[in-house]
């Protein structure tokens, strides 16, 4: 069993109406949720499938982190899909730091997001003081990267170039592994 804390204001995401989030998560994880409403930790016991139960902590945490269930449940996609976070505090030095890194990372009107996943196919969210990635190994390492460039100060058209790059990189490597050899 596995104990995961996620914020208090993320609870009624995990549950959802009548508990049916709970209960997908359950189903499609093969995995038991325990959770205390009151202090935000839930336990984690895995009930079937032990490879897929190692997956319902990391949903759990990927639905603390801001995402929404359905893309958290991406994770089951398939074994490669994987969560990561990224520490916008860590790379701030003060309240209004932190700040302006969170909005450099959103980008006007949230474009600087919408194209780490555009061009990336991972997903995507900023919560609180981190910036949560849900994808494929390469297409994380990617927005990873974008967002550290963002958060070292790099100009916006440098990490716009930077992930074109990479999805092209990405979609000749994979043209690459479906070609047929006969």
């Amino acid at each position: 069993m596995q104990h995961v804390t996620i914020p208090q204001d993320r609870i009624g995401v995990l549950v959802g109406e009548g508990g049916e989030t709970m209960r997908e998560i359950e189903s499609k994880a093969e995995v038991r949720l325990d959770i205390d409403s009151e202090t935000g930790s839930v336990a984690v016991e895995t009930v079937g499938d032990p490879v897929l139960g190692l997956k319902g902590p990391e949903i759990v945490k990927a639905i603390g982190r801001g995402f929404r269930p359905k893309e958290a449940l991406r994770l089951l996609d398939n074994d490669v899909m994987m969560f990561e976070v990224v520490d916008i505090d860590a790379a701030s030095r003060n309240k209004n730091d932190l700040r302006r890194q969170k909005g450099r990372l959103i980008g006007e009107d949230g474009r600087t997001r919408e194209l780490m996943e555009e061009l990336t196919g991972a997903s995507v969210v900023i919560y609180g003081t981190t910036l949560g990635i849900i994808g494929r190994p390469k297409e994380v390492k990617a927005v990873r990267r974008a967002a550290e460039m963002i958060l070292d100060g790099a100009p916006h058209g440098s990490v716009y170039a930077f992930l074109e790059r990479r999805r092209t990189e990405m979609k000749q490597h994979e043209l690459s592994y479906h070609e047929y050899t006969g």
